[in-house]
């Protein structure tokens, strides 16, 4: 991801300029002038690139913006004046590398809310959760926000499935096991799949609900600025291995519709063929914070706000909340047996 120090220079006045979500621009720190960011209109930001298991990819190595967590190993690029010198990933410190080999990003969704609305969503969330400790909201308040753009796979493919199963039916008064065959083709459009070991179910999450291809555009490093990023650095090949968990429990659900049964003991045999791929970045703000002694992240989607989150329990209120309806149970019980109802 290299850029110029001098491309994310004001024009105006010499400041150094960031992206900003709210004016799709480049704006300047000193006098907020803001710049229009200009992409290749004939670059097609939606096209994917068909994959070649034979061709071998190359990594390219950049220097002079990359930092590495020495809590996590994350490795972060930073355009422009760094924000922060803590990961996104773990908030561990950072410390500059002389180079980090990774592979070009083809399309990204640029951030499209501010940090502020962020930590009021994560704020908000915290708010709203059941069995909450006292001085969570004071906890989450304190937090720090950190903003990612998170690497992803995209992935299209064409699968001719075999399967087999079994399924229960009733003959007379006996319930019988049967065995169910078939075949059928499916077609696989835009698995998102995170592109880095450090992306945790909840980043994913918290992004997954909110993506549409449409709204990719070309990559240009003037997005980035003042905004870490972390590079591609897992192969189409380990791409496609880490989709396989996901896509299996989509073939088991589309095995099920095309037998029209509710098959137990599932097996199948995939013959996969037009594999086609995307290299992008998606917008995250992880806030992390600190309660009881524990570190908890809550993740917020740089899109449209979706928040997911970690969060401790308070045990006292778990067992008040137990006790009322174990004992609201007991009354109904009650009222039941005196009203003679069955």
């Amino acid at each position: 991801m290299p850029v110029a120090q001098s491309d994310l220079q004001c024009t105006a006045c010499g400041g150094q300029c960031a992206y900003s979500p709210q004016r799709e621009a480049l704006v300047c720190d000193s006098c907020g002038t803001a710049h229009e960011i200009v992409v290749d209109p004939d670059i097609d930001a939606t096209a994917e690139t068909d994959h070649d298991a034979l061709v071998p990819e190359r990594p390219v190595s950049e220097s002079g913006h990359a930092h590495r967590c020495e809590t996590c190993g994350g490795t972060v690029t930073i355009a422009g004046a760094a924000l922060s010198d803590r990961c996104s990933y773990c908030n561990g410190p950072l410390v500059r590398t002389l180079e980090d080999a990774g592979y070009p990003a083809m399309a990204l969704i640029p951030f499209q809310l501010e940090a502020p609305y962020a930590a009021e969503s994560a704020r908000a969330w915290a708010a709203r959760r059941v069995a909450a400790p006292g001085g969570l909201g004071a906890s989450v308040a304190a937090g720090r926000i950190a903003t990612l753009y998170a690497p992803f796979f995209t992935f299209d493919s064409t699968d001719l499935i075999d399967y087999w199963g079994t399924y229960t039916t009733k003959r007379g008064k006996r319930t019988v096991r049967r065995k169910k065959t078939g075949k059928f083709e499916t077609d696989f459009d835009d698995l998102l799949v995170p592109a880095s070991p450090h992306i945790t179910p909840l980043i994913r999450d918290g992004v997954l609900h909110d993506f549409d291809p449409g709204t990719l555009r070309p990559y240009g490093p003037a997005y980035l600025a003042g905004f870490p990023a972390e590079r591609h650095h897992l192969t189409v090949e380990e791409g496609l291995t880490a989709k396989k968990r996901d896509k299996d429990v989509l073939i088991r659900n589309r095995i099920k519709t095309h037998a029209r049964r509710n098959l137990s003991n599932i097996g199948y045999r995939a013959s996969t063929s037009g594999v086609r791929y995307r290299r992008i970045l998606l917008p995250v703000y992880i806030l992390h914070y600190e309660h009881g002694g524990k570190a908890y992240k809550i993740v917020t989607c740089g899109l449209h706000g979706k928040t997911f989150g970690e969060r401790p329990f308070s045990h006292g209120k778990l067992f008040a909340y137990a006790a009322v309806i174990s004992l609201a149970a007991v009354m109904a019980g009650i009222v039941y047996t005196l009203l003679g109802l069955p």
